[in-house]
């Protein structure tokens, strides 16, 4: 597979662990960002260091954003390991645990996603594309596409796991009602490591490329 020549699309090739998938939105063609396993993305590898050079103010607002999320999130996770240790019978900790998740995802997460899309996104993509920071083929991959495709994911995965855990319970059918929630519970584990890896990526990967290529004024108008 052809991946451009330069550091940061070696690494945007290895912090991409989305596997091929007929119905992803992007499609990443073979001469493009190959996708890579999870695992990958945490590696030492995938950050681009800054030299002598803080964040932009608007970039650390982002990244002070992603802490409240991480507290959030190890607290859904918390509430869904319990739940499921107690073969899916609520308590008070784990139904406050689930509201808080849910108020979170939908009053402040989605929101923050809004903010990057609107504000930050637009213009790092034309930064990208003007310093060849992207996949190669007809519709080039950069960092921001990526990013894109996992704001839609979380959307997804928010919705199906907050249904299936409204549906459950009205199953008469024990056998029905418990793989219900297995569904549930596998789908809410997945979006809990999609979006700590998401985290991961903007914060070392999309935010030091962020202060590298847009321009000071650029940064202003944000």
């Amino acid at each position: 597979m052809k991946i451009i020549d330069k550091e940061t699309g070696r690494r945007l090739n290895e912090i991409d662990p989305v596997k091929g998938n007929p119905e992803k939105d992007i499609s990443i063609q073979e001469d493009e960002l190959s996708p890579m396993d999870p695992p990958d993305a945490y590696s030492s590898y995938a950050k681009i260091e800054l030299d002598n050079t803080e964040l932009n103010e608007s970039l650390m607002l982002l990244k002070e954003e992603h802490e409240e999320v991480i507290v959030v999130l190890d607290i859904f996770e918390k509430a869904l390991n319990q739940f499921k240790e107690l073969n899916y019978e609520l308590n008070d900790e784990i139904n406050d645990g689930f509201k808080k998740f849910f108020d979170f995802f939908d009053n402040e997460l989605l929101v923050h996603n809004r903010k990057e899309e609107k504000t930050l996104f637009p213009i790092l993509q034309k930064a990208l594309i003007a310093n060849n920071e992207h996949g190669t083929g007809e519709n080039p991959v950069t960092a921001v596409d990526i990013m894109e495709d996992d704001h839609v994911k979380f959307i997804q995965l928010g919705a199906l796991v907050f249904n299936f855990l409204g549906l459950a319970p009205r199953l008469r059918d024990t056998q029905s009602r418990i793989f219900t929630y297995d569904v549930a519970f596998n789908n809410a584990k997945e979006l809990i490591e999609l979006i700590r890896l998401h985290i991961f990526r903007e914060d070392n990967t999309l935010f030091p490329l962020a202060q590298k290529f847009i321009a000071p004024e650029d940064f202003k108008s944000m």
